[in-house]
């Protein structure tokens, strides 16, 4: 997907209460950053905060963190927030490879919404869910991993579903048509992802976790 670049972006996101401009200085402590022991949850590669700021506001007792690369993208998720009062969500401005530069093993579920699929093989590293990105999860989870991923690529559902099986992880669901699923599977919706549909496009998800 193309976006369009918003000038001063940077500065525009920098006046949110919501955004974490100093992520570092919170790893091993972002319980006591948030006020709570509430389970933390992060999204990589949040775009315009569709997902991550309504998960916020159905389940108030989790904390979330929203975390994109993108700061134009972002200004799109701090306007959405300008009017609403959510203290369990916080966003960060970062690339994900940096991760474990801000968390210790705090964070108990990773959302994967709509990631850029990386179709080229010399582009597959930058897959979230290439066996580089699972080894760095490895370093922020908490016991258990539990990754939550939502795409409506068909090919990087298919590497995914390969990474996570050769990694050990274990498919507690995996639906190859979300919406039209007879299990009739909960999950918020982005705006990409409503698009999608309005298309007749596949949305493909999966469940999985892996304890050890």
């Amino acid at each position: 997907m193309e976006y369009i670049k918003i000038k001063d972006a940077n500065k525009i996101i920098s006046k949110s209460p919501y955004l974490v401009t100093n992520p570092k200085n919170y790893k091993n402590k972002w319980n006591s950053f948030f006020q709570n022991n509430n389970k933390i949850c992060l999204e990589l590669g949040m775009g315009r905060g569709d997902f991550i700021i309504n998960m916020a506001k159905k389940f108030p007792n989790i904390n979330f963190i929203g975390l994109e690369i993108d700061d134009s993208q972002m200004v799109t998720a701090v306007n959405k927030l300008s009017s609403l009062d959510l203290p369990n969500l916080k966003l960060i401005n970062a690339d994900a490879m940096d991760i474990a530069e801000f968390f210790g093993k705090e964070i108990d579920t990773i959302y994967l919404t709509f990631s850029e699929p990386w179709p080229k093989k010399i582009d597959e590293k930058k897959r979230f869910t290439h066996p580089v990105y699972l080894k760095l999860y490895d370093r922020v989870f908490k016991k258990q991993k539990h990754i939550i991923m939502k795409t409506d690529n068909k090919g990087l559902f298919a590497h995914s579903l390969e990474y996570l099986s050769e990694y050990w992880y274990v498919f507690n669901v995996v639906s190859l048509d979300l919406h039209n699923d007879e299990r009739k599977i909960e999950s918020i919706m982005t705006d990409w992802e409503k698009k999608c549909l309005q298309d007749k496009k596949e949305i493909y998800y999966l469940d999985a976790t892996f304890s050890g």
